[in-house]
C-alpha cells in the first residue's frame, strides 16, 4: 500500500475549517482507494507568529522538505505588515524549495457558474502554468529619499534562460498529457517589456522538440480580452510570473470564483505544495460558513501529483456531479455550512465509487 507523508499548515482566518474538510476528503479516498496518508500538523501562520514571534523556523522546514507533500489552508491577517506572513511562509515555501511551477487548472465544472453568456464546461477547460520563482517577485526592490518628496522606489524583473526554459517545458509536457487542442500558447508583453525577449527566443526553441503540440503567442492585455470572449481557445498555457498571479484570478472567475479555483505550487518530483487560491477571509473565520470546495479540489490535485490519479479524478466527479445535480447550490459563503460541503463531498465520493 502506498504510504503519503503530508504536512499540513491550516494558516489563518478560513484556513483550517476549509482544510479540516479537504482532509477529510482525502482520508475517504484513501480508504477507498487504498493508500495510506500520514499527516503531520504545523500551527504556522499570523496568529502563532503575534502568539510566539516564530514564523516557520528551520527546524520546522527540515521536516517539512522529508514530505511528500505540503498542504496550506490560507494565509493573511489585517494585524499583520502587508507581506510578511505571505513572505515568511509561502515565498519561502516556493522559493527555497524552488517551486518553479504554479499550476492553475482552471475548469467549469457546471454552466451556472461561468458569468460569461453561452459558455458551458467545454468551453473553459485550460491549465494556465506561471513560472513561480523568477520575474518581479524575487524581492530585488528598494527605496531611495523614503518618505521625501523625490522618493524613488524600485524593483527588478529577473528571468534566467534556465528558469524560463524549465516553465515552457512543463507547459508542453502537459499540453501533451491533456485530450484537449494540444496547444501551448505564451503569454507575455515583449513589446514593451524588452526582458520578454528571451520567453519569445525559448520559447521557439522548445517548441521545435515538440512538433506534436500547436503553438500560439498573445500579449497580458490581449490575453485576458480573449480568455473573457473566447475561453475556449485555450489549452495550456505559460506565461511569466507576475502576469500569471493576474490572468489565473480572472480564469478563476470564469471558472465560476475564489471558491472553486484551486493551484499547485510544484518541483516535480520533489515536496510541493497544494493551496486553495482564495484568501483568510478572516471576518467569516469560525462562523462555519467557507466554502471549502477549492481546498477540497486543491487536496485532489495533491494527491494526483502523489501517484493516486484515480483519487484525484473522483474527488472532482464527486463535487461536478453534487453541483450539476444541484444538491451544491454554489460555492460561495452561507449557501452551504462548511461541515454540510464536507459531508457531501465524502458520502458523493463513496457513492461514485460503489457505482463504478
Amino acid at each position: 500500500m502506498n504510504q503519503h507523508e503530508i504536512a499540513i499548515i491550516g494558516g489563518d482566518g478560513i484556513g483550517p475549517e476549509v482544510t479540516h474538510e479537504a482532509l477529510r476528503v482525502t482520508d475517504a479516498a484513501a480508504d477507498i482507494f487504498g493508500f495510506g496518508v500520514r499527516k503531520t500538523e504545523y500551527p504556522f501562520g499570523s496568529q502563532h507568529f503575534l502568539d510566539t514571534g516564530e514564523m516557520f523556523p528551520d527546524a520546522a522546514f527540515e521536516e517539512v522538505k522529508q514530505q511528500g507533500a505540503i498542504f496550506l489552508g490560507a494565509i493573511g491577517d489585517p494585524r499583520m505588515e502587508p507581506g510578511k506572513v505571505e513572505y515568511g511562509i509561502i515565498a519561502k515555501c516556493r522559493f527555497d524549495l524552488d517551486l518553479y511551477i504554479n499550476l492553475r487548472p482552471i475548469k467549469l465544472l457546471h454552466t451556472d457558474l461561468c458569468p460569461l453568456k453561452n459558455k458551458g464546461p467545454e468551453d473553459v477547460d485550460m491549465v494556465i502554468v506561471r513560472e513561480n520563482t523568477e520575474g518581479a517577485y524575487t524581492g530585488m526592490h528598494g527605496f531611495a529619499h523614503k518618505g521625501q518628496p523625490h522618493e524613488v522606489s524600485t524593483q527588478t524583473m529577473v528571468y534566467t534562460r534556465m528558469g524560463v526554459e524549465r516553465a515552457v517545458r512543463y507547459a508542453f509536457e502537459t499540453a501533451r498529457s491533456r485530450n484537449r487542442r494540444k496547444t501551448v500558447t505564451l503569454i507575455d508583453k515583449a513589446n514593451a517589456v524588452r526582458a520578454h525577449d528571451l520567453w519569445t527566443r525559448v520559447f521557439a526553441e522548445v517548441a521545435s522538440e515538440y512538433p506534436d503540440i500547436s503553438t500560439e503567442h498573445a500579449y497580458i492585455d490581449a490575453a485576458c480580452m480573449w480568455m473573457v470572449k473566447n475561453p475556449e481557445w485555450f489549452d495550456v498555457a505559460v506565461t511569466p510570473n507576475l502576469f500569471g498571479d493576474i490572468i489565473t484570478d480572472l480564469g478563476a472567475m470564469v471558472q465560476g470564483g475564489m471558491g472553486i479555483a484551486a493551484s499547485g505550487n510544484i518541483h516535480p518530483g520533489r515536496v510541493s505544495l497544494f493551496e486553495p487560491i482564495h484568501g483568510s477571509a478572516p471576518k467569516y473565520a469560525g462562523q462555519g460558513v467557507a466554502s471549502p470546495v477549492a481546498a477540497i479540489l486543491a487536496a485532489g490535485m495533491m494527491l494526483g501529483y502523489l501517484g493516486e490519479l484515480d483519487a484525484e479524478k473522483a474527488i472532482e466527479a464527486a463535487v461536478s456531479n453534487l453541483l450539476r445535480s444541484g444538491r451544491l447550490k454554489g460555492v460561495g459563503t452561507a449557501m452551504h455550512a462548511t461541515g454540510e460541503v464536507g459531508d457531501m463531498v465524502v458520502a458523493e465520493l463513496k457513492a461514485l465509487t460503489v457505482k463504478s
